[in-house]
């Protein structure tokens, strides 16, 4: 599988992550199917969130076993600081780790949620506290949206976010 490096994180993560929004409304076994699929085709990246169903605790089994080769990332769509913190705390219990490698503000396409996200006492101050801590190695964004491209050039300039996408 090819790998390419991640924003500014160093991480050489394959070209094809595997998004776990498609094991989130699956049973155990068949999401054990195509974690175990992913991991022989040379899948090293995660890509999970709270809004992706039962996913964090299809991955919880598994993480004890494979943590340390793959490329976890996790991300919360909570807006303020308070419970962006908790859903943290949250997917690492559900997830069975004690880290992400990255952890993202989830789906900030338009200015409303960016500035949402960066007012104090908003979820920005959740990934850094979570950096501070040592429950993430690195911070980023994402959104979903055509004003997305627009709304995190503006976010790099409100904080030095490793990756946007």
């Amino acid at each position: 599988m090819e790998k390419r490096r991640l924003g500014r994180t160093g991480n050489m993560s394959s070209v094809v992550a595997f998004g776990a929004a498609g094991i989130g409304r699956v049973d155990q076994e068949t999401a054990d199917v195509a974690i175990q699929t992913a991991l022989d085709y040379g899948v090293n990246h995660i890509d999970v969130a709270p809004s992706y169903g039962e996913a964090e605790l299809r991955f919880g089994p598994w993480m004890p076993k494979i943590r340390d080769q793959v490329f976890l990332g996790c991300k919360t769509n909570i807006r303020d600081a308070e419970g962006s913190w908790a859903e943290c705390n949250r997917s690492l219990e559900r997830l069975n780790t004690q880290s992400f490698d990255l952890y993202q503000l989830h789906s900030v396409g338009k200015l409303e949620a960016l500035d949402e996200c960066t007012r104090k006492g908003g979820a920005l101050e959740t990934l850094i506290k979570a950096k501070e801590q040592g429950l993430t190695k690195w911070l980023g964004i994402t959104g979903h949206t055509h004003d997305a491209p627009s709304t995190h050039l503006e976010a790099l300039r409100r904080f030095d976010f490793d990756t946007a996408k």
